[in-house]
């Protein structure tokens, strides 16, 4: 009964907010196997050598699915011990958006690109699709972390493996669409929108590279916005509270100000929160947590000297930063 209740969470879950949020940064990777050449080119293989697109689809989801089912059991099996550090995720972003602008540039027709394909992937020769498919683990969404979360908290394999099962199930409708016009705009418009999807692959690419570099805590933004005085306040015991508001939007403020060699709690607050800003990372100290939809999570700072605590979402899409002074 448990398995049950657990399939229908994710797939309630997927069908209902997962699919625009992981279409969103998964993407690329789905116009790479379905089309990943465009037009026939000496580079990409001939027409009789590309996958047709359902069946490329199909191989897409599938891998999808068999890999959400794996990693949900292995969640499930060895709970928070299974999840990747900060670091370990910010490479396989990275590894994601160098392979997503592979394709990009394959699409947009820059000669030789799909030499640098893996020939499986490149050609289409099968194994491709499936790969790219089981490669969206490595991008996930946010509502992605907070099913990753229950499937942590689920105790056993079975029960992790039929929240993501469920998950991805829920998320196929919207990528089924996604994929058949992806595939199809060759074939309406002459390569020309193929073209077009390529120059949005190479912008999610960047992106993603971008992100994980500030997940990993190895680039990170200039500063703006004003500074908030009124985020951090110390109580009778001499502890120093800054409060932050986690929205699906971004973190409130995104730039708070503390006074420096005073004990500090970080406190954060989300209120139906469903975004990305739920998987919480700080990168300099390794911490990364799965904040609830609703309610408060405390993160002790301990006693920082003057500088600045950066923090980022789990997919280096929105950040902030507590800035310490000996006189704020």
């Amino acid at each position: 009964m448990q398995v049950l209740t657990l399939f229908a969470t994710g797939l309630g879950a997927g069908f209902v907010a997962g699919g625009a949020s992981c279409a969103a940064v998964q993407g690329g990777l789905l116009a790479g196997a379905v089309g990943p050449c465009g037009e026939p080119t000496a580079d990409c293989g001939t027409a009789r050598s590309r996958e047709p697109v359902p069946r490329a689809l199909a191989a897409f989801l599938g891998g999808k699915l068999v890999a959400h089912t794996l990693l949900g059991a292995l969640l499930g099996l060895l709970g928070a011990a299974a999840q990747p550090t900060p670091s370990a995720r910010a490479i396989l972003l990275l590894g994601a958006g160098a392979l997503m602008a592979l394709f990009g540039l394959a699409m947009t027709g820059v000669p030789g690109v799909g030499r640098l394909l893996p020939r499986g992937l490149a050609r289409g020769a099968g194994r491709g699709p499936v790969l790219l498919g089981a490669a969206t683990v490595l991008v996930p969404c946010g509502v992605t972390l907070g099913m990753e979360l229950v499937a942590v908290t689920a105790g056993d394999p079975f029960g992790g493996a039929a929240v993501l099962a469920g998950f991805v199930i829920g998320t196929i409708p919207l990528f089924a669409v996604l994929g058949v016009l992806v595939g199809a705009s060759g074939r309406v418009l002459r390569g020309r929108l193929t073209v077009v999807v390529g120059v949005l692959v190479l912008a999610i690419a960047a992106w993603t590279m971008v992100s994980g570099l500030r997940l990993a805590g190895w680039w990170t933004p200039a500063a703006t916005g004003a500074v908030d005085h009124s985020a951090a306040s110390t109580g009778p015991d001499g502890v120093q509270r800054v409060l932050v508001r986690v929205g699906d939007q971004g973190y409130h403020p995104a730039r708070a100000l503390a006074r420096a060699d005073v004990p500090t709690v970080l406190i954060l607050r989300t209120r139906d929160t469903s975004g990305c800003t739920r998987g919480f990372v700080l990168p300099a100290r390794g911490v990364q947590r799965v904040l609830p939809v609703s309610g408060e999570t405390r993160i002790d700072l301990g006693t920082p000297h003057v500088g600045t605590i950066t923090w980022t979402c789990s997919m280096g899409m929105y950040g902030g930063r507590v800035e310490f002074r000996a006189d704020p």
